[in-house]
């Protein structure tokens, strides 16, 4: 089944009036204006259609997700709210940062401030540098640094004999 269509003739063609085809013929394209052309129809980018792409793959998973391959949990509840201990802890701390934030300065009393001098007086110090020192001169005592020396006896002792003759008389 070919269908063939054939090309009017010129009797079928509409006619144009004369009036008409005579401006036609005779338009001065020099007489339009210069206008810039402004798409109103834009086109999206690349990075358009690959967005809408993964959203839609998105959502085709969420419409197409099979739930009955989920596992079943149980849900535990937890009481979120604080026991009564917790609760008289926290205002008995706002209790006492209340106390301190108010405190009342005018009942206090004036007192002076007594400085004392904790150090040793210089004598004190003085006495323990000489003992620091002169127990330094003992543990660091160098034997090597000593000459040798002979001793002589300049008082001898009495022998046996001598002893003697003292006893008998």
């Amino acid at each position: 089944m070919a269908c063939s269509v054939d090309a009017p003739s010129l009797k079928d063609l509409p006619k144009v009036a004369t009036d008409l085809k005579s401006q036609l013929e005779g338009f001065n394209q020099s007489c339009l204006r210069d206008v810039d052309t402004n798409e109103k129809i834009v086109l999206p980018s690349a990075e358009d259609v690959a967005a809408e792409k993964t959203q839609k793959s998105l959502f085709d998973g969420i419409e197409k997700f099979d739930a009955t391959r989920l596992k079943h949990t149980e849900t535990q509840e937890k009481n979120p709210l604080p026991d009564k201990d917790v609760v008289a802890a926290e205002k008995q701390h706002q209790n006492l940062l209340d106390g301190v934030e108010h405190f009342d300065k005018t009942q206090m009393k004036h007192t002076t401030t007594e400085e004392k001098n904790p150090l040793p007086p210089i004598e004190a110090i003085e006495a323990e540098k000489e003992k620091n020192k002169f127990l330094n001169g003992i543990e660091n005592f160098d034997p090597t640094k000593l000459k040798h020396t002979e001793t002589c006896e300049k008082n001898p002792l009495p022998t046996k004999d001598i002893i003697e003759q003292e006893k008998t008389a």
